[in-house]
């Protein structure tokens, strides 16, 4: 039996879940899965014996609970700190930590418009002002993490770690509301798509049948935002 278990919600929709995953199969560690279709009652009967905010994702590691997707990639980090986690440096660290904490905390406009959707598909949306600050402000950090600390990898600071883990559902939004980006961000966002783990995450969400409203635009909108 695995000694880590997950607490997820539904894959197509819970964009914390992914990142809260992600730091767990990061580590190499076996672990079980436990998804909670999300805003459905078993979600809200199951949910307060495991996470005590009553949200997703939370890691159970024996009497060990970890909530918070950024808090569950801090532990990860403990867990396997041979992997790549944070940079080494103190400029690529600082700025590592500093765009983990602006998505964490930040892009309310990105977030409320356009949720994460993954057997959605939208094109030719216009943009509110707001959301595209959002937008372009993603872009900048994206393209300034490739340039300064990116190196010969693919990823924000190289090879795929922490940083990354917190954009990924960005990334998936992105490609679901077809949003312009620089090339140097698309190509950023191809190496994220194409990553094992996110292939592995995508693929379990289009076989999911749930839906929720509340995470899903109307299939004719013509405005984001």
């Amino acid at each position: 039996m695995a000694n880590f278990k997950i607490i997820i919600g539904t894959k197509t929709y819970s964009s914390w879940s992914l990142r809260g995953w992600l730091a767990m199969r990061h580590t190499g560690l076996s672990f079980e899965e436990v998804k909670l279709p999300l805003d459905t009652p078993e979600f809200y009967e199951k949910i307060e014996e495991l996470s005590p905010t009553r949200c997703v994702p939370a890691l159970l590691h024996g009497d060990v609970r970890v909530w918070d997707s950024l808090a569950i990639i801090d532990y990860c980090a403990r867990l396997a700190p041979q992997k790549a986690w944070w940079p080494e440096s103190d400029a690529a660290f600082g700025f590592a930590r500093s765009i983990a904490a602006e998505m964490h905390s930040g892009f309310m406009a990105l977030r409320g418009a356009a949720p994460m959707n993954m057997r959605g598909s939208w094109t030719g949306l216009e943009i509110s002002e707001a959301v595209q600050k959002d937008i372009s402000r993603i872009d900048t950090i994206w393209a300034e993490a490739r340039r300064r600390f990116g190196g010969d990898g693919e990823f924000l600071f190289g090879s795929f770690s922490a940083a990354d883990m917190m954009y990924a559902p960005v990334v998936s939004r992105f490609k679901t509301y077809d949003i312009p980006v620089s090339d140097a961000s698309r190509a950023y966002m191809d190496a994220v798509l194409a990553h094992p783990y996110m292939q592995e995450w995508m693929t379990d969400a289009a076989t999911e049948t749930e839906v929720v409203d509340q995470d899903e635009i109307p299939a004719d909108a013509k405005t984001l935002g």
